[in-house]
């Protein structure tokens, strides 16, 4: 049995280590897909549990050196001792620096020089041993199992600038020993603020754990008790009084009230409920008493599937992104043959650096042309040990993956696999289900006519005939009978469902057939005395119902079902950015064709049995490129899988997740213009990271080669940096992805 676990892994600083983390449980044999999100230090893996299980994906982690936490861990912590390692760092540095600065601008010689290194190292000792003791470790880690992380780079560029400090005492050349505490310390307050901005970007996943009820009131054996959401069981009635939340999935068994369902909806106006309708645990109950019956508790509930699908969405890759992770690979290996080529260049070529330092002293006040040769050569390998971290490449796309899913489940807009964002940019054509997309899903039966039976005994018939079948016109037809007769529905026997088509049964020793009019023509039923009445009701957007037995047609339903308000104006929009639009129908052409004329829908493409769905979806694919299909993510599951972009439209607790890659709460059209925008502004963030982050590296890596880049300078630009590409996603959350946002 395949099954998906979350591992919170300690211990990862950069791509590499996440990259590290992949591939180590990807390695575990019966692991189907992992995936790490460095911005939340979380894996997702997908496993066969008759091969693998929990306790060797938790090994697998360790062994490369990272730690499995716990996922409640107080995130309000790791803040704090990463702000405690930085306060602790600065309380050395600065006197470093001042001492350093000191001695350099005023030219003022100590009179015991060999005092003046010794207390330097002194001073920046516990800034390395003490703040950066994480650093050195995760670095030590990373090399001893065969990787090498972003730790790597910085404890090779602070250690090699606090080791001239103790080569000076035999050979003559610069003492950078200060620099390597002002690298550390630059270092760790880059991380405090990145974590800090990283905590941001989560803050609507945040928001949505804690909307969940603590506690429920639970009527049992006559008793009401307040009682632990945990210790709440499927089937159990809970009390909801006015102003409380609805404390897990359930149905009203009692009662009407209003609720506030925005939490899931993002829609601000509270809607009625009543007896017999579902209700969605933590939305709010206004000024009603009710009594609900529990049906989905613990990880089952809608709340719950939002978190996880969110949480997969983080974890997931879109396809730029693997071209990042292929460079992360080998990128800190690289960087250090690459600093030992310029620690090698400088000291072959040292005339030609020596002229350019002369040359640069003029504009940039940190070039010093008096130091020598080796001492230019080790200030130049420095600087690139810390300036070519891949910190900004590795959180470019998921921080931007983290803030628009978040953005999208506060709109109602979950997005389950993140490629969807990338892929829905190319898409050039929309394809939309009728029944429940378009239209509001609520067929109406307008107009009833018998030609061989009394009107009673028709409708006892018809709706012992569909009162067997799930499909929406016939519980529209099955609720018209039951309101317009009180005679007893007869028993039906070998039932048969005839998809597309329509259902036959056996009533008394008589067959009776129910359905369209080519199901008809098949069993022999001709329909030419009533052509012109037909042709009418479907050229006014009505499904026909026939109803018959084995030889004479016996009458018929009219039933139509309302385009939803905003059909029109979504479809609209969608049209002004390019999109061709495809209405996919099983009803009449007719009938499609008035539903797409009010849509101002482009073409139709009607009586589509639902299993051929998948195949108008795969010609669209080979005639137009990729193509998106929004339907309403259970009848239309297998087309959704097959287009290149599923949208499924739902309500409530009774929306289908698990059949495309975005899923729409809100049951309107306006939401798939949203669901398009929130793709588009998503991508273009992470296109906008991704760019910085190339482009901030090409910049100053041939500086530092150079030896025009001070190390100082370099470690503030890598940890700016990180903070640019994380803040630049945080400007996603400002977003309005809506025509008129309705929060």
């Amino acid at each position: 049995m395949i099954k998906t676990t979350q591992i919170k892994v300690g211990g990862m600083t950069c791509a590499s280590c996440s990259r590290a983390v992949e591939l180590a449980l990807r390695r575990v044999e019966g692991v189907s897909v992992a995936g790490v999100n460095l911005a939340t230090d979380m894996a997702v893996v997908q496993y066969d549990d008759s091969l693998a299980n929990v306790k060797a994906l938790h090994k697998a982690v360790v062994d490369v050196g990272f730690k499995v936490i716990d996922d409640e861990q107080d995130a309000s912590r790791q803040w704090e001792a990463a702000r405690n390692k930085m306060f602790f760092a600065w309380a050395f540095t600065l006197p470093s620096m001042l001492w350093m600065f000191a001695s350099m601008t005023t030219g003022v010689h100590y009179p015991n020089e060999l005092m003046m290194r010794i207390g330097m190292l002194l001073l920046v000792l516990p800034v390395l041993v003490v703040s950066g003791r994480q650093t050195f470790a995760s670095a030590y880690r990373s090399v001893l199992h065969g990787s090498a992380n972003m730790d790597v780079l910085i404890v090779l560029g602070t250690g090699s600038a606090f080791l001239t400090g103790v080569i000076q005492f035999w050979l003559p050349i610069g003492n950078f020993t200060g620099i390597s505490a002002m690298i550390m310390a630059f270092h760790l307050t880059g991380r405090y603020i990145e974590k800090k901005a990283r905590g941001k970007a989560s803050e609507e996943i945040r928001k949505l754990l804690e909307l969940g009820a603590k506690t429920a009131l639970i009527e049992r054996d006559g008793s009401v008790n307040e009682v632990p959401l945990s210790d709440v069981m499927e089937g159990d009635i809970m009390i909801v009084k006015p102003g409380m939340k609805i404390p897990t999935d359930g149905k009203i068994i009692e009662g009407i009230t209003s609720i506030d369902e925005s939490m899931v909806t993002g829609e601000s106006i509270p809607v009625t409920r009543e007896a017999g309708d579902p209700v969605i645990g933590a939305t709010i109950n206004g000024n009603g008493f009710i009594r609900v019956q529990a049906t989905r508790v613990g990880k089952d509930t809608f709340l719950s599937q939002i978190i996880r699908m969110v949480d997969e969405a983080q974890s997931s890759k879109v396809p730029i992104q693997l071209l990042a992770d292929r460079l992360t690979g080998f990128f800190v290996p690289v960087v250090i043959l690459l600093a030992i080529l310029t620690f090698g260049t400088h000291i072959v070529f040292p005339a030609f650096y020596s002229r350019l330092f002369a040359w640069a002293a003029t504009y940039l006040p940190w070039v010093d042309p008096s130091m020598n040769t080796v001492t230019q050569a080790i200030y130049a390998m420095v600087a690139v040990f810390v300036i070519a971290c891949p910190c900004a490449l590795g959180l470019a796309t998921p921080t931007a993956l983290m803030v628009g899913s978040g953005l999208g489940a506060k709109n109602g807009i979950l997005i389950r696999n993140a490629e969807a964002i990338q892929t829905l940019k190319d898409v050039s054509v929309i394809v939309f289900d009728k029944t429940g997309t378009v239209t509001q899903g609520k067929p109406l039966v307008n107009a009833m006519r018998t030609l061989e039976m009394d009107e009673r005994q028709f409708l006892a018939i018809s709706r012992a005939l569909e009162s067997a079948s799930e499909h929406p016109l016939a519980g529209a037809i099955t609720q018209y009978a039951e309101s317009h007769t009180n005679l007893k529905a007869p028993e039906i026997s070998s039932f048969r469902n005839i998809p597309g088509k329509g259902i036959s049964a056996v009533i008394g020793h008589e067959t009776f057939y129910a359905g369209s009019e080519s199901f008809m023509l098949d069993n022999g039923i001709h329909l030419h005395d009533i052509r012109r009445d037909i042709d009418l009701l479907q050229n006014q957007a009505n499904t026909i119902i026939f109803i018959s037995d084995m030889q004479n047609l016996l009458g018929y339903f009219s039933v139509s079902d309302q385009i939803k308000p905003d059909s029109r104006s979504a479809i609209s929009a969608l049209k002004a950015r390019g999109f061709r639009t495809l209405l996919l129908t099983g009803d009449n052409e007719r009938s499609g064709k008035a539903i797409a004329d009010a849509a101002g829908i482009d073409q139709v493409v009607a009586e589509v049995k639902p299993g051929d769905k998948v195949n108008v979806i795969k010609n669209l694919q080979s005639k137009h490129g990729k193509v998106a299909m929004v339907g309403d993510g259970i009848n239309d599951a297998p087309a959704l899988k097959q287009a290149d972009v599923g949208i499924a439209v739902g309500s409530g607790a009774d929306i289908a997740i698990e059949s495309a890659d975005i899923t729409l709460v809100r049951n309107d059209m306006m939401s798939v213009e949203a669901a398009i925008n929130l793709s588009l502004k998503t991508f273009a963030k992470i296109k906008q990271n991704l760019f910085w982050a190339f482009f901030y590296n090409l910049l100053a890596i041939p500086l530092a080669i150079s030896g025009l880049l001070h190390p100082v300078i370099a470690e503030i630009a890598m940890a700016g940096s990180s903070i640019t590409v994380v803040g630049n996603a945080n400007l996603l959350r400002k977003s309005k992805i809506r025509s008129t946002q309705r929060n």
